[in-house]
């Protein structure tokens, strides 16, 4: 079945590159225009030039998503310049992993900062947009280890875990407006930011892995534009895990 985001407009956080840029590569080829935001200029910059050399319509706006400030005049020049909002991912993310004994202070602060206030602060700046139109698609973009714990990961599993919340309350709220929140949980993505990892290491994470390998950002963009699909009008406040069983 085809999948049709003509006239919708994207906004997609961490969109420089890894999972965001699939995402925003994902939903361009579906039709939809495509806001990109990263603190990343060139690369995000970058992305924004694939979609469009693509055949895509794209735009990029620098932006720390941690800043109050920063970021309602982000989501109104996305808004603005691809002519309406109808879709919210939130993306970006950060790890800083260590044990928890070890771990300062500043580890912790700044990943919860990154991946659930940044979260927060777009969605309640998106949610406006969203609720007047009295429809829209908000997708976050948690992980299984929101859900399963691991050890070095006390801050990225709160973050996580506290994404999935948030998007179960969020749901609640909105869903009154025509607005769905869902939250998508990757496993092990192959990414940069999985990229440092040794041969042996890896094979350690893919041997608890039932179908015996990592996964691709293009897996987890699959998984947006359904969810920004009219396919998936009627699911609100649910965890889509793209994990290859890991998390069963």
């Amino acid at each position: 079945m085809n999948i049709d985001l003509t006239a919708r407009a994207a906004l997609v956080t961490g969109g420089a590159r890894g999972i965001g840029r699939a995402i925003g590569l994902a939903l361009a080829e579906h039709g939809a225009a495509v806001g990109l935001v990263d603190v990343d200029e060139a690369a995000g910059q970058e992305a924004a030039r694939a979609i469009t050399a693509a055949g895509g319509r794209a735009v990029f706006e620098c932006c720390d998503v941690t800043s109050p400030a920063e970021v309602p005049r982000t989501t109104e020049a996305v808004r603005q310049a691809l002519g309406g909002l109808d879709i919210l991912v939130n993306n970006a993310g950060i790890t800083r992993d260590t044990l928890l004994v070890r771990m300062k202070d500043d580890d912790w602060t700044r990943v919860l900062d990154v991946n659930l206030t940044g979260a927060f602060l777009f969605t309640r700046a998106a949610a406006r947009h969203l609720m007047r139109a009295a429809h829209g698609r908000i997708i976050n973009i948690a992980s299984v280890v929101g859900m399963m714990g691991n050890a070095g990961q006390a801050n990225y599993a709160a973050s996580k875990g506290g994404l999935i919340a948030l998007s179960k309350a969020v749901a609640r709220e909105l869903a009154p407006r025509g607005v769905t929140v869902n939250a998508i949980a990757p496993g092990f993505i192959e990414t940069e930011m999985t990229a440092g990892l040794d041969d042996k290491a890896k094979a350690a994470l893919h041997a608890g892995i039932p179908l015996g390998r990592g996964g691709k950002p293009e897996d987890v963009a699959s998984g947006v534009v359904f969810l920004a699909s009219d396919l998936a009008s009627y699911i609100t406040g649910h965890v889509l895990v793209i994990a290859g069983g890991m998390a069963m």
